[in-house]
């Protein structure tokens, strides 16, 4: 039964509703029916685990699911932000479970994944911002399925001294922070955070280990401009991040932003090719685009080009 947005965003519930745009040809995606996706399903239930993937209506769940990729969301399933844009429930967060990194590895290792992606919501309640866990975590899959790479998707640990380096030294093979848009836009959109600080985040996962490669991701169709996002881009460049994904926002209820407009595929090309003209490694750049989207074949490109860069 579908949770009413009043109940999972209640800091929502009072807000005016906001239009929906209709959706043209090019961001349709067809409803997960395989029966892949429904073993997938039941595995995360079965072990208790959640998903951004489900939590934040991700677009491409049926085609990464029927190909046995889940995107883990660990630290709960609620987040204690309240961004604009965000379909994670908010509110009082769940306790941390200490079985979760465990029942993480658990997964990887039953779906076979030569490649795990984790994120998680925010818990600016806890004193490192729930890094310790991510380091867990990354130790466990390490311990079990010592082949499977990683990557990990962490909020911006905002007034969380030394959490960057406890995840970043734990070893994930690519560190991932998303901007999510430009910064005019921020107070807006992503009001908890600071465009700055999460700029700091990626730069100094950098200075600990300049050999980790660093992500970064926007949604476009909020109201910024090309060139907020060619400045954008040069900002990620000077913090030295290696990729970057460029997705379509798509409205998760009438409650959270309103869609700007639908940004055409031919604008999506010209920005990975603006965005490939400035240095970065790879650039993901289409409408149905999101930061763990193919992200295992997208780590085989990042070590190719950076072997390439390197003449190797």
């Amino acid at each position: 039964m579908a949770v009413s947005p009043e109940l999972r965003h209640p800091e929502k519930a009072r807000k005016p509703d906001t239009p929906l745009l209709r959706k043209p040809d090019w961001i349709r995606v067809k409803a997960p029916v395989s029966e892949e996706y429904q073993n997938t399903r039941k595995l995360m239930r079965r072990l208790g685990l959640n998903t951004v993937c489900e939590e934040a209506a991700c677009p491409n769940i049926g085609e990464c699911w029927a190909q046995k990729h889940a995107t883990v969301m660990i630290l709960g399933s609620v987040c204690t932000r309240a961004c604009a844009f965000c379909n994670v429930a908010t509110g009082r967060p769940d306790k941390l479970d200490p079985h979760e990194p465990a029942h993480v590895a658990q997964a990887a290792a039953e779906l076979g994944l030569k490649h795990i992606v984790i994120t998680s919501v925010d818990r600016d309640d806890l004193e490192d911002g729930g890094a310790a866990h991510f380091a867990e975590t990354i130790t466990r899959i390490r311990a079990l399925t010592p082949e499977t790479t990683i990557e990990v998707l962490t909020p911006d640990f905002l007034k969380k001294p030394r959490s960057i380096e406890t995840v970043v030294e734990a070893g994930p093979d690519v560190y991932n922070h998303n901007l999510e848009t430009v910064p005019r836009l921020y107070r807006q959109v992503r009001p908890g955070a600071r465009y700055y600080n999460s700029l700091r985040l990626l730069n100094r996962v950098k200075e600990i280990n300049p050999a980790m490669f660093t992500k970064s991701g926007i949604m476009v169709g909020l109201g910024e401009t090309l060139e907020e996002v060619s400045q954008l881009m040069d900002d990620l460049r000077a913090a030295e991040v290696d990729f970057m994904t460029i997705g379509q926002y798509l409205q998760p209820t009438r409650k959270h932003h309103h869609v700007d407009r639908f940004v055409p595929p031919d604008e999506f090309l010209q920005m990975r090719r603006m965005g490939q003209g400035k240095g970065f490694l790879l650039v993901a750049s289409s409408p149905l685009t999101r930061s763990s989207h193919h992200a295992g074949e997208d780590f085989q490109r990042l070590k190719s080009a950076r072997l390439a860069q390197l003449g190797r």
